[in-house]
C-alpha cells in the first residue's frame, strides 16, 4: 500500500507593479470556492494570503494534477482582476503596518507575539506524509531531522526584503526565528518524550496549543501524518510535487539516520537559509561541510528506498538535477530582477503560476 501525501501550497496576491501585497484573498476564496474540489481553499494569516490544502494522495501524479489544477484556478482569477498570485517565501517588497486576518485565532497569535507579527508577511509549502501511529511519525521526525538544511536549501525562494537583496537565499526562513520556537527541533526518544516536551512548552511565550510550535517538522495535531514545514512556498508545482515526494522517500526509507546536536543542526539550518546552494552545506553523514552538489546527492541516496518503493526516482531527480543545474527559487529570482529589475521579477512569478507553466514537466510524474 502506497505511503500518502498531501501538501499545502500558500501564496500572496501583489501588485503587479510595486511587488506589494494586495489585501484581496478574502475575494480570491470565494471566487475560487468549489464543492466539487477535493482539496480545500482556504484563509492565511494575512488578507494578502490563502493557502490551498490537496485532497490526500497516493502518487506524485495525483499531488500534482491537484496542486496544478489551482494553481490555473489561482491564475486565471489573479490576471482578471489586476494581480499576480504568487509562490514566493517572502513578497519582493511588504506592506507596512499590515494587520492579520480577523479570525479569532489570528487575532490572538498576534496579541501574544505583538510587532513581530506585522513583518511575518511569509508563505511557505507544508508536506504531509502519511504515518501508521505516533510512535512511527516520531522515529519518522527523527529521519528528517539531519536532512531540513539540505531540503532548506533545494527550496529557499525569498531572496528580497523591502525592496532589496537580503543577501540571504531564504528571508523567510530567518523571519520564522523569532518565534517562541522555531527550526529544527529536539530529537525525541519516544511519543512520551515528545508529549513530554510539547506539554512543558504551553503557555510559555506564545505557545498557546501545538499548533503554534514553530518547528519545520513535527508530527500533526489532526492527521495520522508528520508534517515538513521547512520549505518556503515554490514558484511551480513540478518543484512542490517533487518536494513533497522526497520528503516521503525520506519517511519511507526503512533506515535511521545519524543524530546531531540541536545546536549544531540549528547553525546548520542558518547557513542553508543563507546560502542556498551556493556554498558547501552541512552533511549528516560526516558531520561537516562539503559540496553542496554531495549532500545534495547523499540525501537522494538516503531517499532512495522509498523513492524507489513509488515510482519517485525519475520525476524527483530531474527536478533536484534542473535545480542544482539553473538554480533554486531564490537565485531565479535573482535572475530575473538582474536581467530586467522588478517588470522582469513580476513575470517571472507571474509566468510560474499560470496554468500552462505549470503544467509542463508533469508528465514526466508517473503514476
Amino acid at each position: 500500500m502506497a505511503t500518502t501525501i498531501g501538501a499545502e501550497e500558500e501564496f500572496i496576491l501583489l501588485d503587479p507593479i510595486s511587488l506589494t501585497p494586495v489585501e484581496r484573498a478574502t475575494e480570491a476564496r470565494t471566487a475560487l470556492a468549489d464543492p466539487d474540489r477535493d482539496g480545500e481553499v482556504m484563509a492565511e494569516f494575512f488578507p494578502s494570503q490563502l493557502e490551498y490544502a490537496s485532497p490526500v494522495c497516493s502518487t506524485a501524479a495525483e499531488l500534482g494534477r491537484s496542486l496544478s489544477g489551482f494553481r490555473g484556478e489561482l491564475a486565471g482569477w489573479a490576471r482578471e482582476h489586476g494581480v499576480i498570485g504568487a509562490g514566493v517565501g517572502v513578497p519582493f517588497d511588504v506592506t507596512a503596518g499590515a494587520r492579520v486576518t480577523d479570525l479569532p485565532r489570528y487575532r490572538d497569535i498576534a496579541n501574544d507575539f505583538g510587532r513581530i507579527t506585522a513583518d511575518h508577511q511569509i508563505s511557505g509549502l507544508h508536506v504531509h506524509v502519511g504515518t501508521r501511529d505516533r510512535d512511527s511519525a516520531i522515529r519518522a521526525l527523527n529521519r528528517v531531522r539531519p536532512w531540513l538544511p539540505t531540503l532548506l536549501a533545494l527550496s529557499a525562494n525569498s531572496p528580497f526584503w523591502e525592496g532589496a537583496d537580503t543577501g540571504f537565499d531564504s528571508w523567510r526562513a530567518i523571519h520564522s526565528r523569532r518565534w517562541t520556537t522555531h527550526g529544527i527541533p529536539p530529537a525525541f526518544r519516544d511519543p512520551e518524550d515528545y508529549a513530554r516536551r510539547t506539554a512543558a512548552l504551553g503557555g510559555i511565550g506564545g505557545t498557546s496549543d501545538a499548533g503554534t510550535l514553530n518547528w519545520v517538522v513535527r508530527p500533526s495535531e489532526k492527521y495520522p501524518t508528520l508534517e515538513v514545514r521547512a520549505f518556503d512556498a515554490q514558484l511551480d508545482v513540478r518543484t512542490s510535487t517533487a518536494l513533497a515526494v522526497l520528503v516521503r522517500g525520506m519517511v519511507d526509507a526503512g533506515h535511521d539516520e545519524p543524530a546531531h546536536d540541536a545546536e549544531l543542526l540549528d547553525a546548520a539550518y542558518w547557513h542553508a537559509a543563507r546560502y542556498g546552494l551556493d556554498q558547501d552545506l552541512f552533511d549528516p553523514r560526516s558531520g561537516r561541510l562539503r559540496p553542496a552538489a554531495d549532500v545534495v546527492h547523499a540525501l537522494l541516496a538516503a531517499a532512495g528506498p522509498g523513492l524507489k518503493r513509488h515510482g519517485d526516482v525519475e520525476c524527483v531527480g530531474s527536478v533536484v538535477d534542473g535545480i542544482l543545474e539553473h538554480g533554486n527559487g531564490a537565485t531565479r529570482q535573482r535572475r530575473a530582477y538582474r536581467d530586467g529589475g522588478a517588470p522582469a521579477l513580476a513575470e517571472l512569478l507571474d509566468a510560474a503560476t499560470r496554468s500552462d507553466r505549470a503544467a509542463q514537466g508533469l508528465t514526466e510524474i508517473r503514476e
